[in-house]
């Protein structure tokens, strides 16, 4: 695998089912790369379903795919992923699968084969190398996690 110039890199693609678009950019400038269902599916109301895309990839080490939900699906039909965004790492040979969520309380939503259902970004990773130490440096935000920047940890707090 070569990488291109910095903005673009080689991803080595295995379309399973060539009747399938590969992935691909709707825009110039977008981050997402559109994937595409290999099956029909009907997810009803509050259930999950997991999609196979056709798509096989293999990306080069630094390297990481991530999945993302489609907006207008999430703005239209209540469509995320569950593990969003799903990790594609370097070593993944395998079928790009969709783990979907229907969180409308009413409707079912139906995918037929081909239709675009999610997107594939893919970004430089690092690796970090952890290092124990008895005291972590200070911070600006110190030890408050969850909603502390939102003001929600002290409202749990009170309520506690």
């Amino acid at each position: 695998m070569t990488h291109g110039s910095p903005d673009v890199v080689e991803v080595l693609l295995s379309q399973l089912d060539p009747d399938i678009p590969e992935p691909g950019y709707a825009h110039p400038g977008d981050a997402g790369a559109d994937l595409r269902t290999r099956v029909d599916v009907v997810i009803p109301p509050g259930e999950r379903a997991t999609v196979p895309t056709g798509t096989s990839i293999a990306l080069p080490d630094g390297y990481a795919a991530f999945v993302h939900p489609r907006s207008g699906l999430a703005a239209r039909h209540g469509i995320t992923i569950v593990n969003a965004p799903g990790t594609v790492d370097a070593g993944f040979r395998g079928e790009i699968t969709v783990t979907l969520l229907n969180t409308d309380a009413r409707e079912a939503v139906s995918f037929h084969r081909g239709d675009r259902i999610a997107q594939l970004v893919i970004q430089p990773v690092s690796r970090a190398r952890f290092v124990r130490t008895e005291r972590l440096p200070g911070s600006h935000r110190g030890e408050g996690g969850l909603g502390s920047t939102g003001g929600w940890a002290t409202t749990a707090a009170k309520e506690a």
